[in-house]
């Protein structure tokens, strides 16, 4: 019988090339296959680094039949890597089905950990993160104020991604439902009012972290809709 391969999950910089651990080069150049979430996206960090590995593409809309294929070549002995566009495999995209339907093969699954924009945030956000949670993306419609509701009643912070798309409509309906959570004036002025960190474009060239209110941030986006561009992440506290 053939020994399974290992099914390797590699996290890859979020923005700055630099920030990929020796680990994961090294295995991107051992394994047999990468799969990604975006062929053309990966191939630009493999080319920086010179690493000649095939890859193909596992994304959202991959069918079972080809998650299949990578779980044959896996129990054929073929080591594969498991990559999405920027980040940790896992946290807000597909590579969960991948990673189920290894354990259920009986295939070794290994985290190769490294950048992520949850870990970064939280690393500047200069407030108790010891407790958190994290919604992933919000509803485009369906389910979009009852999201946003559960963020701006949470006693802890509440972590985000949000598009350039939606964010200013996003904060918008934020501050609207956040001001029912104060019963008068003098609560409201008295430090209890929800504010934000957001980061946007971490590590790239355009990084930058705003803070303060939510009207506070909201102000400053619809002051300089330049700015409204490129990945965010939000922690609401």
């Amino acid at each position: 019988m053939d020994k399974n391969g290992i099914l390797y999950i590699v996290a890859t910089p979020i923005g700055n090339l630099e920030d990929i651990t020796l680990r994961a080069l090294r295995i991107l150049k051992e394994v047999d296959l990468i799969a990604c979430e975006d062929t053309r996206v990966t191939r630009k960090l493999l080319n920086h680094y010179s690493i000649a590995t095939h890859s193909i593409a596992f994304h959202q809309h991959t069918d079972s039949e080809k998650t299949q294929k990578i779980i044959e070549d896996l129990k054929g002995g073929k080591n594969i890597a498991l990559v999405t566009d920027a980040g940790t495999p896992g946290v807000s995209d597909p590579g969960n089905k991948l990673v189920e339907a290894a354990i259920a093969a009986e295939i070794i699954v290994l985290p190769i950990p490294g950048a992520s924009a949850i870990a970064s945030i939280v690393s500047v956000a200069g407030i108790d993160m010891q407790q958190f949670t994290f919604l992933g993306f919000p509803p485009h419609k369906k389910g979009r104020e009852t999201y946003f509701k559960k963020v701006a009643a949470s006693k802890i912070p509440v972590m985000y991604y949000e598009s350039p798309h939606r964010v200013l409509k996003n904060l918008e309906l934020l501050a609207e439902l956040s001001k029912t959570e104060f019963d008068s004036e003098s609560e409201k002025n008295s430090g209890k009012a929800k504010k934000i960190i957001l980061g946007r474009e971490l590590t790239k060239m355009f990084e930058e972290v705003v803070r303060g209110s939510i009207e506070e941030v909201l102000k400053y986006f619809q002051e300089i809709p330049s700015k409204v561009k490129g990945e965010f992440v939000i922690i609401v506290h």
